[in-house]
């Protein structure tokens, strides 16, 4: 299984890895001293894959500080030396925002963005996931202001085979979740997973009815919601920092799921996920299908990127 997530992860991380490898292909593969050259080519491409400017610009001069220091020396070193550097940023965002333990059944998670980033059918994919691993989950269709989104999620649900809680268009978005939790607890059910809106259509706050799901969350389960992660579109690339620092001052966001991995050579902005907001990417959308959605590996991901 898991030779074949990383195969799924190279072919959705291939446009990325294609134009970053295509701008410093060359300087992994010289041999003798590391030219500056080598750095300067590795920053553009860096930047190029939307890493961040600022990141792109600290990470390199790391690198040109540890060869006027002598701890990088030749060119057969530079890529061990990147893919460390790498590493250490998404390994930290992992260690600052570890998966809650939960004690008391059933987990909550809510899924949080902006609609058309894939949020509805992510939250069936992950469904899909944990019954695989043998929970049993129960989904609450809480975007009750698109009615669209209630059917999307009743679609999927039904084609990944998990129990959907939804009510009439306009209900109340925080009665769903209740009535979700209450469900979850009947089945003895071990987590719910939640669609929440992405937009609406009434003059109602949207994060004042995210407050409002948290709450009767919280009311219901010790500790509730364990998990909100926003959903961000890759194929948006830093624009969608911007969403999650909005999302995130309300909705308590501690993971990331970047969907549509396999239609960018933006990939890179996972990094630039970590630096800015100091966030770990829980999932990747590598595809459409319902086996398409990956749990992030860093270590998988930076040798995806690198690899000659």
């Amino acid at each position: 299984m898991a030779g074949t997530f990383v195969k799924k992860l190279k072919r959705g991380l291939l446009m990325t890895h294609t134009e970053f490898i295509d701008k410093v292909g060359e300087s992994f593969r010289r041999t003798g001293p590391v030219e500056p050259a080598q750095l300067d080519r590795l920053e553009e491409a860096l930047i190029a894959a939307d890493t961040g400017v600022e990141l792109s610009i600290r990470l390199v001069d790391l690198l040109r500080e540890d060869v006027r220091k002598g701890r990088l020396t030749t060119s057969d070193e530079l890529r061990p030396a990147v893919r460390e550097r790498l590493l250490e940023l998404l390994k930290a965002t992992e260690k600052a925002n570890p998966v809650t333990v939960v004690l008391n059944r059933p987990k909550v998670t809510l899924l949080v963005g902006v609609n058309g980033t894939g949020k509805t059918t992510t939250v069936a994919k992950i469904a899909k996931r944990r019954k695989e691993e043998g929970a049993k989950v129960v989904l609450a269709a809480a975007d009750t202001f698109r009615a669209a989104a209630v059917e999307q999620l009743q679609i999927w649900a039904e084609r990944v085979g998990a129990p959907v809680v939804s009510q009439r268009e306009g209900a109340d978005p925080a009665a769903v979740v209740y009535d979700a939790i209450a469900s979850a607890k009947a089945q003895d059910a071990g987590e719910v997973i939640v669609d929440t809106a992405g937009r609406l259509h009434t003059h109602a706050n949207l994060m004042k009815e995210l407050e409002k799901v948290q709450k009767v969350a919280a009311r219901e389960v010790e500790g509730a919601p364990h998990e909100v992660l926003l959903v961000l579109d890759a194929t948006t690339g830093s624009n969608g920092i911007e969403q999650a620092e909005r999302f995130g001052a309300t909705a308590g966001v501690n993971g990331v799921v970047l969907t549509k991995l396999d239609g960018t050579a933006k990939g890179g902005v996972i990094l630039a996920i970590a630096d800015t907001l100091g966030l770990p990417v829980r999932w990747v959308g590598v595809g459409e299908g319902a086996d398409d959605l990956l749990p992030f590996d860093p270590e998988d991901f930076i040798d995806a990127l690198l690899e000659a």
